[in-house]
């Protein structure tokens, strides 16, 4: 049975326009040598993954790009295949402060945040600062945590900022949150909101590993002799603070055309039912579309990938690398769609195929 209709067929222009999309950069520049630095630092968290993961080559590079970008993360999948490793590796590749916190439905705000706590020396309140307040945090099966800790998390994510006692206090730069959840397990768990979804820049699904990478995976273990990683333990030749900040100020020098922002756009509309070239009888499999924060998503995960790739513009493949793990957890399906067995993957291929690439 088809669920879509066939991709239109395009008439091909005769001629292609002076304003190509992809400028070419003349000499080497200074977006040449942000590339190449960009490069040589990424390969450093390559190498620490490699001491601790087998396979999960998107996941990591979802975590390394996310980092640069400066989003959010969510890692789905379930239980056993390395969420909570691959986040603590990310984190102790960088020197910053890394804090962890397993969600449970009793965790409060207060114990995410912090709190005041009066002090009867001085009789005077003094503040108690909680775990989010670290450079990288991950937040263990997040969808355990109540609506009312859910929302202090959406604070934090969204401002960069807590408010503990009517008094605003500010995060560390850089500020990372990768969030896992466990999607078989209903019991004990609060669905998060459409609201605070949207402030995850990507959706990670992990899958099970191939038998030859479950196999690597015994042998990293006997090798290493033990199951898990030490978050204390000191990474060699981690990266610092200020190499993230060049990092996220070096791929927001990345050049963008226009027509690669109407690309990005274009993708996000169509899921909207808008868009150049609508989807027919999309409206009866999707009932959400994706907001415009996917699209702002989308060009900033691109400018992290050319950056990666040594290039000081962004190219269609660019936009099209994440673009499943940008745009999967803001399109909500129709109840006849999952009826049907459809998921929201199906649907972003159909878009990505349906809409023209520049």
């Amino acid at each position: 049975m088809a669920f879509f209709p066939p991709r239109p067929q395009q008439a091909q222009p005769a001629e292609q326009p002076s304003n190509s999309s992809i400028p070419t950069p003349t000499s080497p520049s200074a977006g040449a040598t942000d590339g190449a630095r960009a490069k040589q630092l990424a390969d450093r968290i390559r190498s620490r993954f490699a001491q601790t993961l087998i396979g999960q080559e998107n996941l990591r590079e979802a975590l390394i790009t996310t980092m640069i970008a400066g989003g959010h993360i969510l890692i789905e999948s379930v239980p056993g295949l390395a969420k909570t490793t691959a986040a603590q590796t990310l984190a102790t590749s960088v020197s910053g402060s890394f804090r962890r916190v397993q969600c449970t439905p009793d965790l409060m705000p207060s114990d995410l945040v912090g709190t005041q706590i009066f002090d009867f020396s001085t009789q005077q309140f003094s503040t108690q600062i909680g775990p989010i307040h670290a450079n990288f945090v991950l937040l263990d099966e997040i969808n355990r945590s109540n609506a009312k800790t859910q929302s202090a998390m959406l604070e934090a994510m969204a401002e960069g900022a807590t408010t503990i006692g009517g008094k605003r206090i500010a995060l560390p730069k850089p500020f990372m949150v990768i969030a896992t959840e466990n999607p078989i397990e209903e019991e004990g768990t609060f669905t998060l909101p459409e609201a605070q979804m949207d402030r995850f820049m990507m959706k990670a699904v992990m899958t099970y590993p191939s038998a030859e990478d479950e196999t690597r995976m015994l042998a990293l273990l006997t090798q290493r002799g033990t199951d898990v990683v030490d978050p204390t333990a000191p990474a060699q030749d981690a990266l610092s603070v200020a190499d993230v900040d060049f990092l996220r100020a070096a791929a927001r020098r990345v050049h963008v055309s226009e027509s690669i922002m109407d690309y990005a756009v274009d993708l996000v509309a169509t899921s909207r039912g808008a868009g150049s070239h609508p989807i027919k009888n999309l409206a009866s499999q999707v009932r959400l579309g994706a907001s415009p924060r996917a699209s702002i998503a989308l060009v900033r995960i691109g400018q992290a990938q050319a950056l990666l790739n040594g290039r000081d513009y962004v190219i269609p493949e660019d936009i099209k690398k994440f673009v499943h793990e940008i745009l999967r957890h803001r399109i909500l399906l129709t109840f006849e769609a999952q009826a049907e067995g459809l998921n929201t993957d199906q649907i972003i291929d159909t878009i990505v195929e349906t809409v023209p690439v520049p």
